[in-house]
């Protein structure tokens, strides 16, 4: 199958959504597909062909206006509809709910239509915004506009995709059509218990001023309200006034300012930049006690399944994509937004005996997702789909 991912998301600058597309990209050319995806460009149109299989088509957009440098907003119907005409794809994603959506709903192609859901835009701003202000039932009954906005253009797709089972419960539940959930994954070959390194480890809790015998907790994450870090060094500090534990915050972002301000002087709790070079990466992260995760608003916890790769256990909110993928026999959750829960699941976590934490949690690292099984149960899907479209059209033809 010819699959195109019109993604306005895409950037050769960009996070996770550039990863995801990079390695699919990869992985369906091994299972004999073809992945193209059309993104912004603030220069002239361009294409990128990659080496193993698939290409980025860029087409000129708009800058988007809160990050100009890297990110674009797709405008123009026609420079899309006219690529579409001419790659004649098996299937056509879109992911952005705002002109993207309109513009490939109402292509007039004959593939099937995919609206893949990676984002819960609810939760990540108004049910955030407003927090303390109203409740969350309230906040959610003054933006159902936007869930009713969704499904005037989910009509125009064959199938509605989310990211996994916590974006899709939630979706439902406001009355948004979805059809299925498929699970991201990770590339797994890169993450392993193994890579724990005991010196790396001591080195980095002698940076939060503790011993060896203290407990090194991971934070991974841009420096964003949605992943709530000021309630978890809120609740790393509490925890620390009965245990010698440290955190490592491994992110960048608009809010860094503010949380430098939070930490002031703290000793055990630390900013670091993030980590590029992805073998360090697996290394730290093999390497800390535990992953701890505050957003409760993401639908997919793909730092949460890097770190149970890496054999870590999680302390997750008790809602959201962290939660859904948490093994509960290595893993300590916490109600989502309270710094006292969290901390006290930081207590219940380290208070285990460690020799049988770790060997659950390595026995879990063999069981986190790949990217690879994703694409392989969304390519069956898409192949179902288009199947049966041409089983209707061939029996129409042979009633003609």
């Amino acid at each position: 199958m010819r699959i195109v991912d019109v993604n306005e998301f895409y950037s050769p600058t960009g996070g996770g959504v550039r990863t995801y597309i990079d390695r699919k990209m990869g992985i369906m050319a091994d299972l004999g597909h073809e992945l193209i995806c059309i993104a912004c460009t603030r220069g002239p149109d361009r294409v990128e062909e990659r080496p193993g299989g698939g290409r980025v088509i860029y087409v000129h957009s708009l800058a988007l206006p809160f990050d100009p440098k890297n990110y674009g907003l797709f405008w123009r119907a026609e420079p899309i509809h006219r690529l579409l005409d001419d790659l004649r794809p098996d299937v056509v994603e879109a992911s952005s709910p705002w002109r993207p959506a309109w513009i490939v709903g109402k292509w007039r192609g004959d593939a099937i239509k995919s609206f893949f859901m990676h984002n819960d835009n609810v939760a990540a701003y108004p049910l955030r915004w407003f927090e303390g202000m109203a409740s969350p039932e309230r906040i959610e009954r003054a933006f159902a506009w936007y869930s009713r906005y969704m499904n005037d253009f989910l009509k125009h797709y064959d199938t509605v995709v989310t990211n996994g089972p916590a974006l899709a419960k939630r979706l439902r539940v406001r009355g948004v059509r979805v059809d299925v959930a498929m699970p991201l994954g990770i590339e797994r070959s890169h993450f392993s218990p193994t890579l724990r390194d005991e010196k790396l480890r001591a080195a980095l809790l002698e940076q939060l001023g503790l011993p060896s015998s203290g407990h090194l907790l991971l934070g991974i994450g841009r420096h964003h309200g949605e992943k709530r870090w000021p309630m978890v060094i809120e609740a790393v500090e509490r925890a620390g006034h009965s245990l010698p534990v440290g955190l490592m915050l491994l992110g960048t972002g608009m809010g860094s300012r503010q949380l430098a301000r939070q930490l002031g002087g703290s000793p055990h709790i630390r900013l670091f930049s993030p980590v590029y070079d992805r073998e360090r990466f697996a290394r730290i992260m093999a390497s800390a006690d535990a992953l701890v995760h505050g957003s409760e608003a993401e639908p997919f916890g793909l730092a949460a399944s890097e770190a149970m790769a890496s054999g870590l256990p999680l302390i997750s909110p008790d809602t959201g994509g962290c939660a859904e993928v948490a093994d509960p026999l290595t893993s300590e959750t916490y109600a989502a937004r309270d710094a006292s829960s969290c901390a006290a699941a930081i207590q219940r976590l380290f208070a285990r005996e460690p020799l049988i934490l770790r060997k659950a949690a390595i026995v879990a690292a063999g069981r986190v997702r790949t990217d690879r099984e994703h694409a392989v149960d969304l390519m069956a899907h898409y192949q179902a789909l288009v199947d049966q479209r041409r089983d209707v059209t061939r029996r129409l033809f042979s009633a003609a």
